[in-house]
């Protein structure tokens, strides 16, 4: 039997991958962060899903590489596979359909330490997937920026922090999670390193809306996100300084292409929104 050592398993995507893996047939192995030793705690594994963040973007710059560093030693010392959920700050503002050779041309902090986390772990020697997804869609409440937006929903509200009109990517966690299982279990067919984009669903915000209108059975109405808010609290609360960082995403149309992961999963399909938004929404 195949096993797997979950770093995060308390996060989002790490749980939704500790379900996936487990429903596969996995045996699943968690890391306790703080209590156990991840060298240790890989030894006899197959793979290593790192679902570890730093919490609350404190210490992106600092905290990113070193955790990278200890994944791909923990890596190297057991020869698991490493599957990294990557997300779309890479890429900067360049807008249209990024793809697994889309250059990476960040510009903000975030974006940049991503690349450093990623950089090392490319060059770490173990095999390296990495799942790029958008913005997290989550089956229970898990602090994900989606939250905030439909905590209005009950009043007809469905806030959004950008243009209504520019295409954005969205990535259902347990589509995610499942296709990180399916990776791994072709992972001997890959690459030493593979970026590879997870389409998930590409929507506008007026597209949410609809959605979740049809959903409820009721009017709902866009309301801008409070930035001037986030602004005045910046000085006194890191996590709003560090959110319009990351602003630009939701005025810049873009997606992520499918066509890689197709190519490797070819019976691969994502949950109907319709069905995602039920699950999301409760």
């Amino acid at each position: 039997m195949n096993t797997v050592l979950i770093l995060g398993a308390s996060g989002s995507f790490g749980r939704n991958c500790d379900e996936a893996f487990a429903k596969a047939g996995w045996n699943i192995r968690r890391f306790k962060r703080g209590k156990d030793d991840m060298n240790m705690a890989a030894k006899g594994v197959d793979v290593i899903v790192n679902g570890l963040n730093p919490q609350n973007y404190k210490g992106w710059a600092t905290e990113l590489p070193k955790i990278a560093a200890q994944v791909a030693g923990a890596a190297i010392s057991s020869g698991a596979t490493v599957i990294q959920p990557a997300n779309v700050y890479n890429y900067g503002a360049q807008a249209g359909e990024w793809q697994a050779n889309t250059p990476h041309q960040a510009t903000t902090r975030k974006g940049k330490a991503r690349i450093e986390m990623e950089r090392i772990l490319r060059q770490s020697g173990a095999q390296i997937i990495l799942l790029r997804g958008g913005d997290f869609l989550d089956t229970r409440l898990s602090g994900n920026f989606f939250d905030f937006l439909i905590s209005k929903l009950n009043k007809g509200r469905f806030i959004y922090p950008g243009r209504a009109d520019a295409p954005h990517a969205w990535a259902y966690l347990p589509d995610m999670a499942r296709a990180a299982v399916g990776l791994a279990e072709r992972r001997e067919a890959l690459g030493r390193v593979e970026d590879i984009p997870f389409a998930g669903h590409t929507l506008t915000g007026e597209e949410i809306r609809a959605a979740l209108s049809r959903l409820t059975g009721q009017p709902v109405k866009i309301k801008p996100f409070p930035w001037l808010m986030m602004k005045l609290l910046s000085p006194f609360w890191g996590l709003a300084r560090e959110m319009q960082e990351m602003r630009y995403l939701w005025d810049l149309p873009h997606s992520l292409s499918g066509k890689k992961l197709q190519e490797i999963l070819p019976d691969f399909k994502n949950t109907e929104l319709q069905e995602v938004l039920k699950k999301v929404v409760g």
